[in-house]
């Protein structure tokens, strides 16, 4: 991927979103397929603010915007990035005075502000999801400020797709109080889900007044994992996350869950929204994108040969290359390895080649935390392509990379997300990187290989010819580490 010229264009992108809340700049650097966030801005400028009652844009909410574009477009110039590719959405689009404003911004920026269709902008949204979750299957719902977009997703395709003026900052007027609110949204939200037709697969939910849904919901349940991007809810979580907030002292719950003031005059009415679809749609789950229109952009300018990669073993690849002592030896690493896993399917194959790409990024971390800063670095990393649970797979995969045993952990909470049975095999693929990882030296012809029958409950290694003297008393200990993760099998080294 590094050295493809079409991901070398992309290796630091700028794109500026101009919504209906805020006006944000993202850079975007690094493996074009998992892109880094080298920068990453937003003003709650309010451009939408009373737009449904004035048809304009918010006088204030234009200064502040103006203001934030000056800055985006300086920071471009000093950064040396080409010319910053920025859209406008809902508020400019349908506000008389949205021409007036993009002149203006092109007259003091010279920025030409893109102003998209619904339409495209639900294509974006979608791709955006796209871009952390290849394959997707679902129905992406991006919640702006003044508008609402759907899109369908089958097999990572975008398909049929909607724009609705549902945005909070709209649903403010509408009449009657909570039951006309609560009648309004029926019927709309019904008329959408006809169009659509039936959507029973994901709900991916893009936009920063889904993700504050998901962050009260989090502290709700005492979720343990502060990762927005892939978080799963179900029907009965999002219901009872919105009686929730009902019942709520909102500034309380504003201090608790660090949601600025705008976000939260919104976020009830984004609530009931969200009751209205889920009951209307019947989603199997929903999901957290963090990924939305600022990475359909991105996602937009990718030849389809990017495209098509994995983005977590992307993102693994550029650390290791980034990161590692020995660049490339992850992949050495993982053939290796791998005959401990023949019976696991490519789900499980993935996780145990991304386990092997990152066995050695976090080196330079002092030896007593090495096991701590390895699992806090994956958990939390700025991943796309993986679930939670799959993050903490990773985590003790490489908690155990650098150290035998998991007892009295700090991370027992997050442990806790993951089945018993795949801890086990979590800890299994960390003692073999730790076996492995002491072949490091070796070349790919005198790494020897590991052979494991279960039936027979034996661990074999095999040595390459005058090899011998690299399997000390370190290595010989770190294999029955293994062995013993294994159940106690019998070990046998072949080969001198």
């Amino acid at each position: 991927l590094f050295d493809d010229p079409s991901a070398l264009a992309l290796s630091r992108a700028g794109v500026v979103d101009v919504g209906s809340n805020s006006v944000r700049m993202v850079v975007f650097d690094g493996a074009a397929r998992s892109p880094a966030y080298f920068f990453n801005e937003k003003v709650m400028a309010g451009l939408g603010a009373g737009l449904a009652e004035t048809g304009c844009l918010s006088p204030s909410g234009r200064i502040r915007a103006m203001a934030a574009l000056r800055r985006f477009q300086g920071l471009a110039e000093a950064m040396g990035l080409e010319p910053l590719t920025a859209v406008a959405t809902a508020a400019v689009r349908e506000a008389e005075d949205g021409p007036e404003f993009c002149e203006e911004v092109l007259r003091q920026t010279g920025l030409t502000l893109w102003v998209i269709a619904g339409e495209e902008e639900a294509r974006l949204s979608a791709q955006g999801v796209l871009l952390g979750w290849p394959g997707a299957y679902g129905l992406a719902c991006d919640l702006g400020g003044a508008s609402m977009e759907l899109a369908e997703l089958r097999a990572g395709v975008v398909g049929s797709r909607l724009s609705s003026q549902l945005g909070p900052q709209r649903l403010r007027v509408v009449k009657g109080g909570k039951k006309g609110l609560g009648r309004f949204l029926k019927q709309q939200v019904g008329a959408l889900a006809a169009s659509m037709g039936p959507q029973r697969d994901r709900l991916f939910l893009v936009g920063g007044s889904w993700r504050a849904i998901a962050r009260i919901d989090m502290a709700r349940r005492g979720y343990p994992l502060a990762a927005l991007h892939e978080y799963r809810m179900s029907r009965k979580a999002v219901y009872r996350t919105i009686e929730f907030i009902e019942e709520c002292d909102l500034e309380a719950l504003r201090i608790r869950v660090r949601l600025g003031e705008g976000r939260m005059e919104l976020l009830p009415l984004a609530a009931q929204l969200l009751k209205h679809l889920v009951r209307e749609f019947k989603p199997y789950d929903i999901a957290v994108s963090s990924y939305g229109i600022r990475e359909g952009m991105l996602y937009e300018q990718m030849p389809q040969g990017i495209r098509d990669r994995d983005p977590l073993i992307e993102a693994c690849r550029f650390h290791e290359a980034k990161d590692a002592r020995m660049p490339g030896f992850g992949r050495r690493l993982y053939d290796f390895v791998l005959p401990l896993f023949s019976g696991r399917g490519a789900p499980d194959k993935r996780l145990i080649k991304a386990a092997c790409l990152l066995h050695d990024v976090s080196w330079r971390a002092h030896p007593d935390y090495r096991h701590e800063v390895s699992f806090e670095e994956v958990t939390r990393a700025n991943f796309g392509g993986m679930t939670h649970q799959e993050r903490v797979f990773l985590g003790v995969a490489l908690l155990h990379r650098y150290k035998n045993s998991r007892a009295d952990s700090p991370f027992q909470d997050l442990l806790d997300l993951v089945e018993e049975t795949d801890l086990r095999w979590a800890e299994i693929l960390g003692k073999a990187l730790r076996f492995g990882a002491m072949l490091t030296a070796s070349e790919d012809d005198k790494m020897g290989a590991l052979r494991y029958y279960p039936k027979r409950k034996c661990l074999e290694l095999r040595l390459a010819p005058g090899t011998r003297d690299l399997y000390g008393e370190v290595a010989e200990a770190r294999l029955s580490s293994l062995a013993g993760a294994l159940g106690g099998v019998k070990v046998v080294v072949k080969g001198r």
